[in-house]
């Protein structure tokens, strides 16, 4: 059999795992994976890389409704994730209703010559009746779908799905360099890192109104030293995020940098600064300049 290679894009809604799922995949910590929902607002690529395949999988952002310019371009790189695939991975959990999103299940449906597992997540929350049902329901939802319950945390039948994902993979030549493990540079993952603390550790509506950008990345023989800007909408933002005597910020800082070393494998030297950008979450020129363009990544 010859080489095999291909792309397996993983879709579904908020907070079910897709990105615990795809950093397991892929065998690095390629996507924030925390316990809020929405973390995900870009389409990221992680590749697999084994002697007889090349698997190219892409995190989505969650399905949802949405309800500013930014949603809709993540829901947006959700629908773009179901063109060019050649095995699509929808990953659903225990705990949420089987009905949300309808319309996007539909478009699942309508994809024809293109392989479906649906991946039931966090199975340890529930019991064997409730998930022998699950598997019922979705197996109606989308009957073309291969069904694989899962713990993605407790990491039980995932090398199963991942098994059977090479077996769907078509005879193809590796689209990327062998050594190549994302499509992304290290400015995006820099930045990604320091969302990730403010996701860690602010509340409310704070982390969904931020964004991340780093102007400048020099990197030198002993240091990488950088500087970032964190963007909030409104000014009382820009108080909350620095902290009084910006004890809160420099905390980010200091947590950023040590994860940003340790995905660098060296020193870094950084600054952040907090500026106001008042509604850029609905602003089509800020979410262009910011990256948000479907279809152009």
């Amino acid at each position: 059999m010859g080489f095999k290679s291909g792309f397996v894009n993983i879709v579904g809604n908020p907070n079910v795992g897709k990105s615990t799922l795809m950093n397991y995949f892929v065998g690095e910590r390629i996507s924030i994976a925390t316990f809020k929902s929405q973390t995900t607002r870009h389409r990221i690529i992680g590749i697999l890389n084994e002697e007889d395949c090349q698997i190219v999988f892409s995190d989505t952002p969650g399905v949802l409704k949405p309800h500013y310019k930014l949603q809709e371009s993540m829901r947006a790189f959700s629908e773009e994730a179901l063109l060019d695939v050649d095995v699509l991975v929808y990953v659903t959990d225990v705990v949420e209703s089987a009905e949300k999103n309808m319309d996007f299940i539909e478009h699942i449906n309508k994809l024809s010559n293109v392989p479906k597992i649906v991946i039931i997540n966090k199975i340890d929350l529930t019991n064997q009746k409730e998930l022998t049902r699950l598997v019922k329901e979705w197996g109606d939802l989308i009957p073309e779908a291969e069904i694989y319950p899962v713990s993605a945390k407790a990491k039980f039948n995932v090398d199963n799905v991942l098994k059977r994902i090479k077996m769907l993979l078509p005879e193809n030549p590796p689209y990327y360099e062998k050594d190549q493990l994302t499509d992304r540079p290290v400015k995006f993952f820099v930045s990604e890192i320091i969302r990730e603390k403010i996701l860690l550790y602010y509340d409310k509506e704070i982390p969904y109104s931020i964004e991340v950008v780093v102007n400048s990345f020099k990197e030198e023989e002993k240091i990488v030293k950088i500087e970032a800007v964190i963007f909030v909408e409104h000014e009382s933002q820009k108080g909350i995020v620095i902290g009084h005597q910006g004890v809160a910020l420099k905390k980010i800082s200091t947590e950023a940098r040590k994860s940003i070393e340790k995905f660098l494998d060296k020193k870094v030297f950084m600054r952040i600064f907090v500026k106001v950008n008042k509604g850029w979450r609905n602003s089509s020129k800020q979410l262009s300049s910011f990256g948000y363009n479907p279809g152009s990544e």
